[in-house]
């Protein structure tokens, strides 16, 4: 079907013939051979015992996360310790998303903003989230505030950074495109500067999710009575690596899990974004 007032042309897909190059390419068929090479050498090594025992197999360590499901640990079963590990999560990277990016912003926008606050950030840039935990914990001693802080602590970095050159990159030409059609200064920050920096500013959302999870996992290992860390830090003490390698997968289904959240809001709010066919 063919609309000549749109200019736009629909038409059914041709399907290829299969053949034995079109299976060997296709991604869904890679994607299998990666993680089947994955998990047998991961299994090989193990059962060769090539690092010792302290590597778990695949298969132990799925049973032992089965086993913590329905047992509990320090009083949290599997899915509470990553319950606890999450809420920390949510309410230290919202703190650092709802200062961070608006700050950001502000600072691309208004050049005193900037003077203020950036000689700031830019000492406090260099140092590593880690780098807190002792000073958090005699601020607010070994308790959730800690915790929540050094998550802040990491996530404010990059959502600040990035909502600041996301402005910041706006190309020069779209401004002078709104000036031209009459537009004022108001137009060119919600029609241009905001639409085109939203893209930059999911970037560092993502990062900060990231960073996230490790600032979390640091901070439980050190003290914490729940949460994935702790988790990690008791199969240590215990000598079980299967609970240690059970705490890791679960640490990084719960981060992919957030990290395609904030995709699905991404694609939401900015819509308009460009994506690379084939990646």
């Amino acid at each position: 079907m063919t609309s000549i007032a749109n200019e736009t042309q629909s038409t059914a897909k041709e399907r290829s013939p299969i053949t034995v190059k079109t299976v060997l390419m296709n991604k869904w068929f890679l994607y299998a051979v990666s993680l089947t090479c994955f998990f047998g050498l991961w299994d090989y090594v193990a059962y060769k015992k090539i690092l010792g025992s302290s590597l778990a197999r695949p298969l132990e360590v799925v049973e032992y996360m089965g086993y913590m499901i329905t047992h509990r640990l320090a009083g949290n079963s599997l899915w509470g310790h990553v319950w606890a590990s999450t809420r920390r999560i949510l309410i230290g990277f919202s703190i650092a998303s709802l200062v961070a990016v608006p700050l950001g912003l502000m600072m691309a926008l208004n050049k005193y903003v900037n003077a203020i606050v950036k000689p700031i950030f830019d000492l406090m840039k260099p140092m590593p989230p880690i780098a807190w935990i002792s000073i958090s914990i005699l601020w607010f001693g070994i308790g959730e505030p800690s915790k929540v802080f050094i998550i802040i602590i990491g996530t404010f970095v990059p959502c600040l950074l990035n909502s600041y050159n996301g402005v910041r990159l706006v190309e020069p030409e779209l401004y002078d495109v709104v000036r031209v059609l009459g537009g004022n200064r108001r137009d060119e920050i919600l029609q241009v500067c905001f639409p085109a920096a939203f893209p930059s500013i999911f970037a560092g959302l993502q990062i900060s999710l990231s960073i996230a999870w490790t600032c979390v996992l640091a901070a439980e290992l050190v003290s914490a009575r729940s949460g994935l860390g702790y988790v990690i830090i008791k199969g240590m003490n215990l000598g079980r690596p299967a609970m240690v390698l059970g705490g890791m997968v679960a640490i990084a289904l719960a981060a992919l899990l957030t990290s395609q959240l904030v995709g699905l809001l991404e694609k939401v709010l900015c819509p308009w974004k460009r994506e690379i066919e084939g990646l």
